[in-house]
């Protein structure tokens, strides 16, 4: 019987690892065409990994909770009435079929990657800041024989997209070796024993790392409660952002009383229209989309020393779900939607967020956020910027206010309905001036919303 790989999917954009979180087949249990063999999570969501093939799991090669790496191998089936051979799932074009050593080693590689991600955290990257991909087998030798990232950045891959396989790592090591042993005689070393000493002392030596926060004291009563998965995911994508960006905040109060009088008078009228319920949070949204128009530096990512500015505006919008966690599903194209249009995606998306039917496309490619703390009657936030983007804004609760209006017979005082909005942005690429600037023309917008005007 032929053996054939499951390999992990790609499941959406820079999603390069999964969670498995739980196996719906048992080893030896029989699996139909398209059947779904386990589920996964990443970045939030749920998902089924089914099978392209019909046969028998034969190996789980990870176990539940494990996060392993996009493109590594996670089962091993067998499928009945074929030759022997290992077939490789993510193959995209037929090959002759393997002969019995090839199989065998194949299958050794298999599980000598799945030994390397489960036995513990690498000092190497699986993906440099260049771009270049190590799968976790290649890392695990490279550390295991003292090769830097700087030494494998300079080995020609001759694998998929030039990436370096586990037969261009040994042959590298096999000259390494030779060209430091021809290399020696050339630049002997000091005769002094003492010389060496202070160069392993500073290899052995890692890293200072950052401190980390003393276990917490128990006091009697405490309760003790373990994070979930989308728990603990939120709480390292914060920590990395506020890592990753130096956060700055500005603030505006806006006022909105015709946006408010508006939707009052038209909202019945839509819902009866459209089928959809008119809020807030679409008019928000409209009026950052035609600011980011006008400030399209706002529109960005970072990406070392260099500055990406995105050609889509995809909004991302901040979702609360019913046990409490945090979602950000994403508008693409909202440029290019009428205000019914993105309605009918705020109201679809956040929806299906809190029903857990999201997808993974739906959560990826934001390029600006935004989190409406007022429906929860917060006046303002400082909200978290979700990377790789530089910004997010934070809408707060519409208050009546009294408020100084001037008119032609002079200075009046009058009952208006206010709001603040809070601009969080990277200072790396983004200044007081331009956060500030891009803030304030939100607010014009807002405030020039005309009464008058259609759907």
């Amino acid at each position: 019987m032929a053996e054939f790989e499951l390999i992990m999917p790609k499941m959406g954009e820079s999603v390069a690892e999964a969670t498995i979180t739980r196996w719906l087949k048992e080893e030896g249990e029989s699996i139909d065409l398209e059947e779904s063999v386990l589920e996964i999570a990443t970045d939030k969501v749920d998902s089924e990994v089914p099978s392209p093939v019909e046969g028998i799991l034969k190996k789980k090669l990870f176990n539940v909770d494990d996060v392993v790496q996009v493109g590594t191998a996670i089962a091993i089936i067998e499928i009945a009435g074929e030759s022997a051979g290992t077939t490789p799932a993510a193959a995209t074009e037929s090959a002759p079929a393997a002969t019995p050593q090839q199989a065998a080693v194949q299958a050794q590689e298999v599980v000598e990657t799945a030994q390397a991600i489960v036995g513990g955290t690498m000092d190497i990257p699986s993906r440099t800041s260049e771009g270049r991909f190590y799968s976790p087998l290649v890392r695990s030798i490279a550390q295991e024989e003292g090769v830097s990232l700087e030494e494998l950045d300079r080995i020609s891959g001759t694998g998929n997209e030039g990436r370096v396989s586990k037969a261009d790592l040994l042959n590298y090591l096999k000259t390494r070796g030779t060209a430091a042993a021809s290399a020696s005689p050339a630049a002997p070393a000091p005769a002094a024993p003492s010389a060496p000493k202070p160069s392993e002392s500073s290899r052995a030596t890692p890293a200072p790392q950052p401190k980390t926060a003393p276990p917490v004291a128990l006091r009697p009563g405490d309760e003790i409660i373990e994070m979930d998965r989308m728990r603990r995911i939120i709480a390292e994508n914060m920590l990395l952002s506020k890592q990753t960006s130096p956060h700055v905040t500005s603030f505006v109060e806006a006022d909105v009383t015709n946006i408010v009088m508006w939707r009052d008078k038209v909202k019945n009228q839509f819902l009866q229209q459209e089928g959809e319920k008119l809020t807030f949070t679409p008019i928000f949204i409209e009026a950052i989309v035609k600011a980011i128009r006008d400030f399209p530096m706002i529109n960005i990512s970072v990406d070392g020393n260099n500055i990406i500015k995105r050609k889509d505006i995809n909004i991302g919008m901040a979702t609360a779900l019913p046990s409490g966690n945090l979602i950000v599903p994403v508008i693409k194209n909202a440029d290019q939607l009428n205000l019914v249009g993105i309605t009918k995606r705020v109201n679809d998306l956040a929806n299906r967020a809190r029903n857990n039917k999201l997808n993974s496309d739906d959560i990826q490619g934001g390029s600006y956020s935004i989190s409406n703390v007022g429906s929860f009657g917060n006046l303002m936030g400082t909200p978290i910027i979700p990377q790789p983007q530089v910004a997010i804004m934070a809408v707060g609760a519409i208050k009546k206010k009294p408020v100084v209006l001037e008119t032609p017979q002079g200075d009046v005082i009058a009952v208006r309905h206010m709001m603040f909005l809070s601009h969080s942005y990277d200072h790396r690429v983004v200044d007081g001036a331009l956060g500030g600037m891009f803030v304030r023309r939100v607010a014009d917008y807002l405030e020039q919303f005309d009464i008058n005007r259609e759907f």
